[in-house]
């Protein structure tokens, strides 16, 4: 750009040939004028005076003047004016008699001979002002691209990670986003997934990601057509990059085979997918709303002969062959995990072997609770385990009247029964063994204000000890906890305090 602008005109044809170079709007270009101007003005007339600058978006003419306040008593003659200056001033612009303290009036300066250094300061300006427009301009482009997949070529590898060219725009792809055992060279095309875009001081920074669901989702939907128009949807995906993964779908038509569609002919689709990810080995599964049938098509290529449901604490049992068991497990526990992960549930794999000697255990247990705790006789306690009945909880919950309905319970027994039942119920013991259950830690008990219900919502967010809740917060509890459950705040920092003095001490 010239270091002059001689002509009004030449104004406006400066920021359109700017606008159209930058590829950034021509109204930004011409806000930069005015604010060159304006500084080079003040330079000329003194950075004490409220200086503005107008330039006609038509005509490029542009006006320069300053701004005075209104005000009863002058104390700043360089800012401000009186009423009695503004009523008898010629050179003021034509004033409103409306006008009043603390309104201001305008005083037109002498036009600005752009020489060169004067020029050149507000080609300065200019400059700055056209790189904050590309840097929106780069942001608006991909903040709305996030998700999305970019090709891109490796221009620089470091410890940290790997710069890309993604269409003249520089991005970074950090080790933890790569895939695992993935070297990347100079000059290699790579695809990745955009991650995160943010505005810098020096620019903005584009984060691409290769390890993360979205990335598999976007691949998927790339070669799978039937995910592209929706008609099948992914679910859910559980990822270990470089090494496995299963994704979850579902054919929103019933006579559509989502696995068949996303395998392709002969493996034709995954295969692609598997190629871009270096080899990841993909277990593509069928989606369902009943978590057993779900959870045992995730655990593919295992076959699950048997599942537990225990809704309340989240978790499902599965129970497979011998020959079955390692390949459900999977290498260091994979296949579970990943299961798990995908379905949102935790699973407990067991052999046949394994869960006849479990119910065993639990049997003796109740067996123990019955006639140990209760004072039951050995038919009594055989009779309730017959009826599916072997937890105190159960107990609690049945009425008088259905107890009479057991066959070989005599009322003297029931009535008994229901007695002890509620004093056990309260003791030290039950609340232990309670909590052994459900695998909480028995620290907790110490916890002032701790109940089994706040506990096993700990649980869910793995804070499992003492320690581990003296370093949450008061807003870190309610995220974590209903209000309902959770009690007043009153409640929540006797809680806390009880778990730090515990804790620290």
């Amino acid at each position: 750009m010239s270091n002059y602008i001689s002509h009004n005109t030449e104004i406006i044809r400066v920021a359109e040939s700017v606008a159209l170079e930058k590829g950034i709007p021509t109204e930004a270009v011409i806000e930069a004028i005015e604010q060159g101007m304006k500084v080079a003005a003040r330079r000329k007339y003194g950075a004490e005076y409220d200086i503005h600058v107008n330039i006609d978006r038509k005509t490029g003419e542009f006006k320069i003047y300053r701004r005075l306040e209104i005000v009863e008593n002058v104390d700043d003659p360089q800012t401000q004016i009186s009423m009695d200056q503004v009523e008898q001033s010629t050179s003021a612009d034509k004033v409103d008699h409306k006008v009043k303290i603390g309104d201001y009036v305008t005083q037109d300066l002498p036009a600005i001979d752009l020489k060169r250094l004067v020029a050149q300061v507000v080609k300065q300006v200019i400059v700055q002002r056209v790189r904050v427009a590309e840097k929106e301009k780069q942001y608006a482009l991909y903040k709305d691209k996030v998700g999305e997949i970019v090709n891109g070529v490796v221009k620089k590898v470091s410890m940290k990670g790997v710069l890309l060219d993604i269409g003249g725009e520089e991005a970074f792809l950090s080790r933890e986003d790569g895939i695992a055992g993935e070297n990347l060279s100079q000059n290699e095309r790579v695809r990745a997934c955009i991650k995160e875009v943010i505005r810098k001081d020096m620019g903005v920074q584009v984060y691409l990601s290769r390890a993360s669901n979205e990335f598999m989702k976007q691949l998927f939907m790339q070669e799978v057509p039937e995910i592209y128009d929706g008609i099948i949807n992914i679910k859910s995906i559980a990822r270990e990059p470089g090494s496995r993964a299963k994704i979850a779908v579902q054919a929103v038509e019933s006579n559509l085979d989502p696995v068949g569609a996303c395998v392709g002919v002969k493996g034709s689709r995954v295969q692609v997918v598997i190629n871009e990810l270096k080899g990841e080995k993909i277990d593509i599964v069928e989606w369902s709303a009943d978590p057993a049938a779900f959870v045992v098509n995730s655990l593919v290529p295992a076959q699950v002969l048997k599942v537990v449901i225990d809704e309340d604490n989240n978790r499902i049992e599965t129970v497979v062959s011998q020959k079955d068991y390692s390949i459900a497990i999977g290498r260091r526990g994979q296949n579970a995990r990943l299961a798990s992960r995908l379905t949102g549930w935790n699973i407990n794999i067991l052999t046949e072997e394994e869960e006849e000697n479990l119910r065993k255990e639990e049997s003796d247990k109740t067996y123990n609770l019955f006639v140990k705790h209760l004072g039951l006789d050995d038919m009594s306690a055989r009779i309730l385990m017959s009826e599916g009945i072997t937890e105190v909880e159960e107990l609690l919950q049945i009425d008088h009247k259905d107890f009479l309905n057991i066959e070989g319970l005599s009322e003297e027994v029931i009535l008994s029964l229901i007695e002890k039942v509620k004093k056990f119920s309260k003791s030290k013991t039950y609340i232990n063994m309670k909590w052994e259950k459900l695998g909480l830690n028995k620290d907790l008990l110490k916890v002032k204000n701790m109940d089994i219900n706040i506990a096993q919502y700990f649980l869910r967010s793995y804070i499992d000890d003492v320690e581990k809740i003296a370093d949450l917060s008061r807003d870190e509890f309610r995220e974590l906890i209903p209000e309902e459950v959770l009690g007043d705040q009153k409640k929540i920092d006797e809680l806390i305090m009880s778990a730090r003095d515990i804790a620290y001490k």
